[in-house]
């Protein structure tokens, strides 16, 4: 009879595996993605999700929208504000002023490190609240309103 490898605690060894690979890789923000680990462990997505979960549990890492994860540093500064807010924050830091052209969803999700479509749904959230005009394919969209900082305790 031959054995098999016992699939409890496999996502326990994936998950420190993921733990040395963060301390190996100072420089990366981002872990591998879902699809990485599956493959290189060859392991289902239910599996892998539970050792992304141990690692969120413990602080090692979080979710980002977009389906990636996010290494969590504790000498880094993480913005976790939502993204619309980030994104009106780019009229302010660039100088841009009503009526300019805003840059676009592409360039906007390699900025963030997120996907087109989540980038997407916050300008239109933006679109929605007046900050921002225009949109759609192939349409350039442009500064309404500045937006106004809050102040923050």
């Amino acid at each position: 009879m031959s054995q098999q490898a016992n699939p409890r605690g496999t996502f326990l060894k994936i998950a420190d595996m993921l733990k040395t690979w963060t301390e190996a890789h100072p420089e990366s923000g981002e872990l591998p993605s879902l699809a990485d680990v599956m493959s290189d462990h060859k392991v289902s997505r239910g599996v892998a999700l539970r050792a992304f979960a141990v690692l969120k549990q413990e602080g090692v890492a979080e979710p980002v929208p977009g389906g990636r994860w996010r290494i969590v540093r504790a000498d880094q500064q993480v913005d976790r504000r939502p993204l619309e807010q980030r994104i009106a924050d780019i009229i302010t830091a660039d100088g841009l002023e009503v009526g300019q052209p805003f840059p676009s969803a592409s360039a906007l999700a390699e900025r963030f490190s997120v996907s087109r479509p989540t980038i997407t749904k916050a300008l239109e959230k933006l679109e929605t609240a007046g900050v921002l005009a225009g949109g759609g394919q192939g349409r350039v969209r442009t500064v309404c309103a500045v937006p106004a900082r809050e102040e923050r305790s």
